[in-house]
């Protein structure tokens, strides 16, 4: 049986039950020594070094190294290689399952869940980067943007600094495209991840971390994004047999979750499964336990990005991820020993050769009359211009260049790979690959979204252009009406060029005009030409109601007897024409006599989550305006209601019963910073007023409250007796959207959440416009008309972004471990060993008394710890010297072990320091 990833990836974001204890057989063993070489000169030690890592995951919250912690822990556990993790936030705009805690408080804790989880696969260390965290958004440029507003490259360098810090032989990181529905969060953190990695091993990047605080240049072996895309088989032959990926040139490696973990008799999927339970504020302790069955059980799957290191068949075991970076390889070069190839360009043209440049650098060992191969697919030459020295010496380099010329007919549009291989004279061998994509000599593309077009860009920058293959390029339509593309041709022959442009559309789509010349393209130029694309039949099913949520379509570019093509997907939205009013509805969750003469909105489309029939979630909605407000009717079937939240817990809306209506004014926005989207719940539990509905503002222009952030915008609700759904209404005043509206063309939503538990859960999604992450992507919201209504020049309003993070100064977990692992509080600049101390700390009555000694006037946050709680806390100026401080402590606490957490802070930087209370 073979598992799609997309379905493996869904059914490990949707479970939880209640959390069990960790299992102390499970921490991290000692790390044999052989298992932190890498580089040549990986083993040079530095005065205070205190941790050294093997493996080191990148993402962006709490939680997203989840689907990766049955790999982490087997590593540790028989391999004995030590993993950490840096969280670029601590997800304080995620939802609370538990409590009402948010922001800061939110994030401590999500910490405390995240290092209870991660204690599974025996990872001990965690970074919180101390950035914000911004909501559910499909883009990476908003998240830059917030994580770095204070200071250029802030983030990286934080980055960076830890990578230079623990000297990870692998780093793992998260899809850093946007693929639909991908968090711009994780795509941001990826992307970090990625130039970390090149970062940490410049020396001229950064350059004052190795001179002001006694840091090296680091450069990992290898970097690999957790997940894969395309299939692998389940059960223990998922190991061994070869994944079969999309992208052919893909090397996707996999590690058996149903492996049994020796310490603790369960399987690793199990586990893994364990550690997410510990994630209850998100939910995730509903999630169901793995198969009981281990062959019923599939790998955690690692894609390469890219590596410094030879590396093994990726099917060929447990560790083949990590084999030669972090683990030798059997029969292979010396461990530590780098290979690679590289390529001048990525895009080739048949018969025309090419530059390619093998790289390698031996590590302790010497590599004694090597031999160098380079293998190419069968019909293309390769020019190997010499050989490397009889003996390369420990960290010596030597590159040899190399000449590739494709077969004269290879197929186009394919992706072939070049394998260096290195042979030393004794028969080991180690191997890396590299891969070139064939293109034709002029080529069309459709102009990209403005956020595939930046990751295109970045690509371009980190030389890692076939991660453009990510991405399926997209646009979209609206049902009966018509769009503009555009089509950019380039010309990459030596001559100028003349063709003709058309588009092979679906059927039911039209394109006007049908083709589209250009002449006299110069040699290396690009030019552009526009199309308008018009869907003709409009029964055709729009949202993700169409087989794949899209119709695929080329973009055919001739010149001459040659025609290059490009796969593309256009998505067919709804579209409706809201009815003119001239008196305003009565607002009391009814569609009354009139008020909502026009078409109805089918919101029943499935969208995520579980699919159930009409009876457990189905809905309808209706539209109008007046001139200075649209109102919204909602009609939902539902036989179960969720979880009724109290007034004070009117936000994030998807954790139980709810309607969103989303509003992109001119139709145009790239993400929902500048759209307005409301969640209402038709029902609080609030007896003494009666239990009204509540409605707040989310992940858009401006969060919060809906009596803050939408002033004038009312809700009412009827909920059926007995229960059998409710109905809604909402207006919505013109004056609190985040720009005029565009009559022709506003961007529209409604979806439904569905909660049939009682655990702030929701277990169906469903909606009128509903592709992949739809709620975050007002490209994929449907079109309404508001024919009658004033037209207005666009005036938008800046969007008020969350600016508050919880920072490591006031997390003792994270002061307990800077001050155990030497690496600085929120991964930046540290103020070295002598600046803080302390001095002594006792218990005097019901007060902890410590001393302090600083190398200069600061900030001292100290803390008195009993393991799992503070039970007293005290921030203070300080000044240079010493300071003596008086904690008061909980009535309750004298009796436990305690410790004293000290984060001492200045402009420059932090220190952290631990000591046991006597």
């Amino acid at each position: 049986m073979r598992l799609p990833t997309s379905l493996a990836a869904a059914s490990a974001a949707a479970l939880l039950i209640s959390p069990l204890a960790v299992t102390s057989a499970l921490s991290a063993p000692s790390i044999p020594a052989a298992a932190t070489l890498s580089a040549a000169d990986a083993a040079k030690p530095r005065p205070g070094d205190t941790v050294d890592l093997d493996v080191l995951f990148v993402g962006a919250h709490p939680d997203d190294e989840a689907s990766a912690l049955a790999a982490f822990g087997q590593w540790n556990e028989f391999d004995g290689l030590r993993t950490g993790v840096i969280t670029v936030t601590r997800g304080e705009g995620g939802g609370n399952a538990v409590g009402l805690e948010e922001g800061p408080d939110l994030g401590l804790l999500r910490e405390a869940e995240e290092r209870r989880a991660v204690g599974f696969a025996g990872i001990q260390n965690v970074y919180n980067l101390d950035k914000v965290d911004l909501f559910y958004t499909l883009s990476s440029p908003l998240h830059r943007m917030a994580w770095d507003s204070e200071a250029v490259d802030d983030t990286l360098e934080r980055v960076v600094r830890v990578v230079r810090s623990t000297r990870p032989e692998v780093i793992v990181t998260m899809n850093p495209s946007p693929t639909p529905g991908n968090h711009g969060g994780h795509q941001e953190a990826a992307r970090l991840a990625v130039e970390a990695y090149y970062a940490a091993a410049d020396p001229d990047a950064f350059p004052h971390q190795l001179t002001d605080e006694g840091l090296e240049p680091w450069a990992a072996g290898r970097i690999l994004q957790n997940g894969a895309s395309g299939s692998g088989v389940l059960g223990s032959a998922c190991e061994t047999t070869p994944y079969e990926p999309r992208d052919t040139s893909d090397r996707v490696f996999g590690t058996w979750q149903g492996r049994v973990s020796e310490a603790a008799g369960e399987t690793w999927a199990l586990l893994e499964r364990r550690a997410q339970w510990e994630y209850v504020s998100q939910g995730w302790a509903v999630f169901p336990p793995p198969p009981d069955d281990p062959e019923r059980i599939g790998c955690d799957w690692m894609t390469l990005i890219d590596s410094r290191t030879p590396y093994p068949e990726p099917a060929s075991g447990s560790t083949a991820a990590v084999q030669g970076a972090a683990l030798p390889i059997e029969g292979g070069l010396p461990f530590g020993t780098e290979l690679a190839v590289t390529t001048g360009e990525f895009t080739v043209l048949p018969g025309v050769s090419f530059d390619a440049t093998v790289r390698m650098k031996a590590a302790r060992k010497p590599l004694i009359q090597s031999q160098l191969q380079v293998d190419a697919p069968d019909g293309w030459t390769v020019d190997v211009q010499g050989q490397p020295p009889k003996t390369l010496k420990p960290g010596q380099e030597s590159t040899v260049d190399v000449v590739v010329t494709p077969a004269s007919d290879a197929e186009v549009g394919r992706r072939f790979t070049l394998a260096a291989t290195l042979t030393t004279r004794d028969g080991a061998s180690g191997t890396n690959e590299t891969a070139v994509e064939t293109v034709n000599e002029v080529n069309g593309r459709l102009s990209a979204r403005p956020e595939i077009a930046l990751f295109n860009e970045w690509t371009q920058e980190q030389n890692l252009p076939r991660l453009e293959n990510l991405i399926t390029q997209t646009t979209s339509v609206g049902s009966g009406r018509s769009a503009e593309v555009t089509v950019d041709v380039s010309n990459n022959s030596d001559a100028a060029v003349s063709g003709v442009v058309t588009l092979d559309l679906a059927d039911g789509f039209a394109a006007t005009p049908a083709e589209q010349t250009f002449s006299g393209l110069e040699a290396g130029a690009t030019t552009s030409v526009t199309f308008e694309i018009t869907n003709t039949d409009t029964s055709l099913p729009t949202s993700s109601n169409a087989e794949g949520g899209g119709y695929p379509f080329q973009v055919l570019t001739t010149v001459g007897d040659t025609t290059d093509v490009q796969d593309a997907v256009l998505e067919l939205v709804p579209t409706s024409e809201a009815s003119h009013l001239h008196d305003e509805p009565v607002l009391d969750g009814v569609a009354g006599d009139g008020e909502y003469p026009g078409e109805e909105l089918d919101v029943s489309t499935h969208w995520e989550g579980q699919r159930v029939g009409a009876d457990d979630v189905s809905a309808i909605a209706k539209v109008s305006f007046t001139d200075e407000a649209l109102y919204v009717y909602v009609d939902v079937t539902d036989d179960a209601l969720g979880t009724k939240l109290t007034q004070e817990d009117c936000k994030r809306h998807w954790r139980t019963d709810s309607v969103e209506i989303t509003i992109d004014p001119r139709g145009t926005s790239e993400n929902a910073s500048t759209a307005f989207k409301a969640g209402i719940f038709p029902i609080t539990d609030d007896p003494e007023n009666g239990n009204p509905p509540c409605f707040g503002r989310d992940a858009d222009n401006y969060q919060g409250p809906g009596d803050i952030t939408a002033p004038g915008m009312e809700v009412a609700s009827v909920v059926r007796e007995p229960y059998d759904g409710y109905t809604l209404e909402a207006k919505i005043p013109y004056d609190v959207l985040p720009d005029t509206v565009d009559p022709d063309r506003m961007g529209f939503n409604v979806l439904v959440y569905d909660s049939d538990t009682q655990d702030k859960t929701g277990q169906t999604r469903i909606g009128w416009s509903t592709f992949g992450g739809v709620q975050a992507n007002p490209g994929a919201w449907g079109l309404l008309t508001l024919p009658g209504l004033a037209e207005s020049d666009p005036d938008p309003v800046e969007p008020i972004l969350p600016d508050e993070a919880a920072q490591s100064i006031n997390s003792p977990q994270s002061i307990a471990q800077s001050a155990e692992d030497g690496v600085p509080l929120g991964g930046g600049p540290g103020l070295g060993d002598k600046a803080l101390r302390v001095q002594s700390a006792s218990i005097e009555g019901g007060e902890a008394a410590v001393r302090l000694r600083t190398s200069s006037a600061g900030q001292a946050n100290v803390f008195v710890w009993d393991g799992e709680n503070v039970v007293g806390s005290l921030s203070t100026e300080v000044s240079g010297g010493k300071t003596s401080v008086v904690v008061p402590l909980d009535g309750d606490a004298g009796g436990a072990d305690l410790e004293v957490l000290v984060a001492f802070s200045t402009e420059d930087g932090t220190a952290a320091a631990a000591a046991p209370l006597r």
